[in-house]
């Protein structure tokens, strides 16, 4: 059941803003369980509830309302955040945000991050709750590291792979309840696409098929990552049937970001910066050098800059946060990140290349703005 979210009035006739939230929470749900666009009635009910809301919403503004749950998940693929049905402030997410992605018809990273905007149960805290309870299985920490970086590295896992030297039944065994079958909204004609930036399930725009051995990542496709480069060829995977797929908000908070996580960590060893993890934490470091700006370290890979400020807002300590370099380079995230901080004193963004010299108390990059897919488009 929806929860509300601290706003007054009728129950039933929500602002705007508090619209958009609640339907990124049912969104995010339906698309994990079967997919966007599959429906039939009787509809599930949190799915019922928010397009009755919809609908009263949209009387009580002189508005066309749904016709239906089909209807609505359109309205959030071709209506952002600034339509006048939502309203959204930009304080909250960028104007042009849409909580379905118009070519992948699947929840935006947008979506996932705001149906876990102070909802322990959302998509970033399942996957804090399921690396908790593996840690819980996985007894000396030694293991739960190994079956860490197995899961960091593989978002797929294909039946051949358990042949290949290195593979590890022990460390299988212990992470194989966190990966499922692939399913059928993420396949065409029988075939499964992988983005070749961030190995992440893709589909071509229009649900089509791909018509040669391989595809191309463009304009007209979409990946998991949302923000890959243009002009990579993705993996076709002919037998969908044989591959596991790891859990989507482990996928997305966690095997997502691993790869700027294991260049940060490289870089703090180069300069011998001395660390720990948190535990309960997901890309959370403790620093221990004597003498540096910051105690804390956090590196993350949220597409909503305000969202992440307000994932951090608890910080009372200074600290660190490294996100992917395009990121780092764009003035109007870092902008709207820092506006939405409590403390902005408190905490510094950068990305890898500058996470040193933010450490040592430098400036890590100049105020510049870098467009094109692939970069920050806030």
């Amino acid at each position: 059941m929806l929860q509300r979210t601290g706003l007054t009035g009728d129950p039933m006739t929500p602002d705007g803003p508090e619209l958009f939230r609640e339907l990124a929470v049912v969104v995010s749900v339906l698309g994990e369980r079967s997919g966007i666009g599959s429906f039939r009635l009787p509809y599930p009910y949190a799915a019922q509830r928010v397009l009755d809301r919809t609908v009263l919403h949209c009387i009580g503004r002189g508005l066309e309302p749904p016709k239906g749950l089909p209807e609505l998940l359109e309205w959030c693929r071709s209506r952002p955040a600034a339509d006048q049905l939502f309203g959204v402030p930009p304080t909250l997410v960028s104007p042009d945000a849409t909580l379905v992605h118009p070519i992948g018809l699947m929840p935006t990273r947008t979506c996932l991050e705001l149906s876990s905007d102070g909802m322990e149960h959302g998509p970033e805290g399942a996957t804090r709750r399921l690396l908790a309870e593996l840690a819980g299985r996985c007894g000396p920490t030694d293991r739960f590291h190994r079956s860490r970086r197995f899961l960091a590295l593989n978002p797929m896992v294909r039946q051949g792979d358990r042949c290949r030297g290195g593979w590890s039944r022990e460390v299988w065994s212990r992470v194989r309840d966190l990966y499922h079958p692939v399913p059928e909204y993420l396949t065409v004609g029988g075939t499964l696409l992988r983005c070749g930036t961030c190995g992440l399930p893709a589909l071509l725009g229009g649900g089509r098929t791909p018509d040669r051995a391989t595809a191309v990542s463009g304009p007209d496709t979409w990946c998991e990552g949302e923000t890959c480069p243009d002009g990579v060829q993705m993996e076709l995977i002919r037998k969908p049937g044989k591959v596991q797929l790891l859990r989507r908000p482990l996928r997305i908070f966690f095997s997502l970001p691993s790869r700027l996580e294991q260049e940060v960590l490289a870089g703090l060893a180069r300069e011998a910066v001395d660390h720990e993890a948190v535990q309960g934490e997901v890309g959370a470091y403790r620093i221990r050098n004597a003498g540096l700006t910051a105690g804390h370290l956090y590196v993350c890979d949220w597409i909503q800059p305000a969202l992440l400020a307000r994932r951090l807002s608890n910080l009372t300590e200074p600290a660190l946060v490294v996100v992917p370099e395009g990121i780092a380079g764009s003035a109007r995230y870092r902008t709207a990140f820092t506006r939405a901080l409590p403390d902005p004193e408190l905490v510094a963004l950068t990305g890898p290349d500058g996470l040193v010299v933010h450490l040592r108390g430098g400036r890590a990059f100049e105020e510049t703005e870098r467009k094109g897919r692939g970069q920050c488009v806030l």
